[in-house]
């Protein structure tokens, strides 16, 4: 009954999603103030219907009620509880209603917190938003039903992929999701002000703390991708340049861009075409993220689904969603005209540099992750486009954007003097090149990654405080005075310099752990001792134990640094019944200078065992670095102007009841 509950509360979304779409867009056409304001009633809702379907599935997870033909393909009445209720979106029909659900989670957001947006844009910002939601909610009824029933249910599953029976499946998708469907809120404020023919400071105003939320939490969630893989594949890495990975990080840059953007025609009332192209371009990649995992177009591990029929539907609505909001943008592109000027040298400049820089990356990104496709198509040949592509084409704009960065938060608006922030960067400067230096003096291996990682790292990270201390007049006045400045400063500030903070911190991990990673593979007896970079370890045993839903082998690893003990390592070695399926869990011991990472192989005929070991210097840094990233974003969307009502705009007249 409860399935037929979540099934029967889909179809009803479904059909209140189409009056969201077409009666508010009416109403704010037509000024009827009743037909706008349904538009927060449908939103609301939509997401009671949305999130009564999502209990559904999740309750016939979480009791094994294997009458359901998702639950028999994802799920086992031995598997923990927690891995039960992350198997709703470890699929590709559930993850698809998670999408949709945080879709109409947007939609209820704006149509609760929006009380100070004027009514028609506010009906056609959620109009626009319902268009998503009923392509996507038609989607999952026609070709994705997670409700379906089997008429002889058997009296057990065939379990979840092993590899997601991991914490890390609990929240990576959903923030990712968060950011990816995020978007979607940017998008749809482009095209209503599209349809107005209007975007000034208090649109930008109001577009930025969603474009925040959904780069914040998109940020969380590629890092705890990351960090996951990391962990959990036991091969030692962080990052592959995968299709899906890609997928996720292009909308990721493109939201950075547009964040940036966004302060221009807030501050200056210029690059508002570029701003709203922007928007659009960020939901864009968002879709064509989901039309990579879910099309089979593109080969990946991550991959939800091959199915040539969704694959066509997704397109359809990537090509409606993208093909019409940049053909409603090109009719209306000139009345989004500024005449404000700027100097070469101004914040607006290297706002536009920022902007630039990050749009070319993703396109690089972009082109290496469909190339194989289309030369497939053109060519009749595959090809694979791997890791060094990518580090040589993306990491020079990233070098460059790095470069520049502290220069252009301290720039003036309209004009400013290069030098004279030069000269305010001159300490941070100074501390980058010693870095850089001393990095290099050490025996780097001929390699200039590590000097110049760290040296930009440095440069950013103390360009940040300069920037904070600066502004707090640190030098000029007494301590208590700049102590006062800094408490005063907005937090869109302090966010700023936090985050870019954090992104210092992110390219310091990611240069020491590529620059100085130490890997050793071999075949080792127990109680055999060996060394690795400047550690001993030693495996000691490899006992069998019985988990709830698979067999392992654990390891037991002793690591010495100058005959000292200084980590118990336990790697693992599991088997999985139902799935016929063997996964490696890595062991870790982390530290704020290094990773000690040990994986156990396979077992020998003469009784010994593979074992894979790293040195990784540093490596934390990079989730720090996007911890900090993340708070910085947080920090910035809660400042004062995004939570009180905007006067920048004039009144809008008053609307007229429906005739």
């Amino acid at each position: 009954m409860i399935i037929e509950l979540g099934h029967f509360a889909i179809l009803l979304a479904f059909a209140v999603s189409l009056v969201q779409m077409t009666v508010p867009m009416i109403g704010a056409s037509k000024n009827w103030a009743s037909w706008m304001q349904l538009a927060g009633t449908t939103a609301i809702l939509q997401f009671v219907l949305i999130a009564i379907a999502f209990g559904a599935l999740t309750w016939a997870f979480v009791t094994s009620d294997f009458s359901v033909l998702l639950v028999v393909e994802n799920s086992h009445s031995l598997k923990p509880m927690l891995y039960k209720i992350t198997g709703v979106w470890g699929n590709h029909e559930g993850s698809m209603l998670l999408w949709i659900f945080i879709l109409a989670t947007y939609g209820a957001m704006v149509a609760v917190l929006g009380g100070n947006l004027p009514a028609t844009l506010k009906a056609r910002v959620l109009a626009v938003q319902s268009m998503i939601s009923s392509a996507f909610l038609g989607f999952l009824i026609f070709t994705s039903n997670p409700f379906l029933r089997l008429a002889n249910p058997p009296l057990d599953g065939n379990d979840l992929n092993p590899l997601l029976q991991d914490p890390g499946l609990a929240f990576h998708p959903p923030f990712l999701y968060m950011g990816y469907v995020g978007l979607s809120m940017s998008f749809s404020f482009a095209v209503a002000a599209l349809i107005e023919g209007r975007v000034d400071a208090a649109w930008a105003r109001w577009v930025r703390p969603w474009t925040l939320l959904a780069w914040v939490t998109l940020t969380i969630g590629i890092g705890l991708g990351s960090w996951w893989a990391y962990y959990e594949l036991g091969w030692g890495g962080w990052w592959f340049w995968d299709p899906v990975e890609n997928a996720s990080f292009m909308p990721w840059l493109i939201a950075a861009a547009l964040l940036h953007s966004a302060i221009v025609v807030e501050k200056r009332d210029t690059l508002k075409a570029w701003t709203v192209l922007l928007a659009i371009l960020a939901f864009s990649f968002s879709l064509i993220g989901t039309f990579i995992v879910r099309s089979g177009v593109i080969t990946s591990v991550h991959a939800f689904a091959n199915d040539p029929e969704r694959g066509v539907f997704i397109l359809g609505i990537l090509v409606l969603a993208i093909g019409g909001a940049l053909t409603l943008f090109a009719f209306r592109a000139s009345s989004l005209k500024s005449n404000t000027v700027f100097s070469f040298v101004s914040r607006e400049s290297g706002l536009v540099l920022n902007n630039l820089l990050l749009a070319v990356a993703a396109a690089v990104v972009f082109a290496g992750t469909v190339w194989p496709l289309v030369a497939e198509i053109t060519t009749g040949r595959k090809v694979s486009v791997g890791a060094p592509f990518f580090e040589m084409a993306f990491t020079p704009f990233m070098v460059i954007l790095a470069i520049f960065m502290p220069i252009g938060a301290m720039l003036s608006w309209k004009r400013a003097r290069l030098g004279k922030s030069v000269q305010t960067l001159r300490s941070a400067m100074i501390l980058a090149s010693a870095v850089g230096i001393f990095v290099w003096s050490m025996d780097t291996g001929g390699r200039m990654l590590a000097p110049v990682g760290l040296a930009l790292a440095a440069w950013l990270v103390a360009g940040s405080a300069v920037d904070l201390l600066s502004r707090a007049r640190f030098g000029k006045a007494p301590v208590d005075e700049v102590l006062r400045r800094l408490r005063n400063l907005p937090r869109s500030e302090w966010g700023k310099a936090i985050a870019h903070a954090g992104l210092g911190l992110t390219i310091f991990g990611i240069s020491a752990v590529t620059a100085w990673e130490v890997e050793d593979i071999r075949v080792v007896n127990l109680g055999d001792r060996f060394a690795v970079g400047g550690y001993e370890f030693q495996l000691n045993s490899v006992d069998r134990s019985q988990g709830k839903n698979y067999k392992a082998d654990i390891g037991n690893v002793t690591a010495y640094k100058n005959g000292r003990v200084v980590a118990q390592l336990a790697p693992e070695k599991r088997f999985y019944p139902v799935q016929r399926m063997p996964t490696t869990e890595a062991a870790i011991d982390t530290s704020l200078t290094r990773d000690l990472y040990v994986v156990l192989g396979d077992r020998q005929e003469d009784g010994s065992w593979a074992m894979r070991t790293y040195i990784k210097p540093f490596t934390v840094w990079m989730w720090i670095g996007v911890l900090v990233m993340s708070i910085g974003g947080v920090l910035s969307m809660s400042d004062r102007r995004y939570r009180v009502a905007s006067t920048a705009r004039r009144k809008t007249p008053d609307a007229v009841p429906a005739e």
